[in-house]
């Protein structure tokens, strides 16, 4: 069975350490103690929480058939006269999208906003993590 450290499983949540241990400490997400005493968590138990803070409505919570949102940060946007790129840093994942300028404008968006990456795609792929 995959299990993973305080630190692993926090980056993989998108959180802080003190976050998780809140959480752990809280009940909300089970934990054990490895040989040397640290605290490592069951991969099963990791991805069973993450789907149920996936599920938990947000502020930004709308209805729509996208499954796939990630809020961060606007870390830049460049224009052209029609069109523009806007990156998007949600926790280290990076994300571009290219809209109309008006749309840009439309948003209010500018460098150091925060907004949600909404993702609808009819190809996902997927690849294998890190060695462990």
């Amino acid at each position: 069975m995959t299990t993973y450290r305080i630190g692993e499983a926090a980056e993989l949540l998108g959180v802080s350490v003190d976050t998780l241990r809140r959480w752990i400490d809280g009940g909300r997400l089970p934990a054990a103690r490895d040989g040397n005493g640290h605290r490592s968590l069951a991969g099963t138990d990791l991805a069973a929480f993450a789907r149920s803070l996936a599920e938990e409505p947000g502020p930004e919570a709308h209805r729509s058939s996208a499954r796939n949102r990630l809020r961060g940060i606007v870390t830049a946007i460049t224009r052209d006269a029609v069109m523009a790129q806007v990156d998007l840093q949600a926790g280290p994942f990076r994300m571009v999208s290219l809209m109309s300028r008006e749309a840009v404008d439309d948003l209010g968006l500018e460098v150091g906003s925060v907004a949600v990456a909404v993702i609808k795609s009819t190809t996902v792929v997927v690849e294998q993590g890190d060695d462990r």
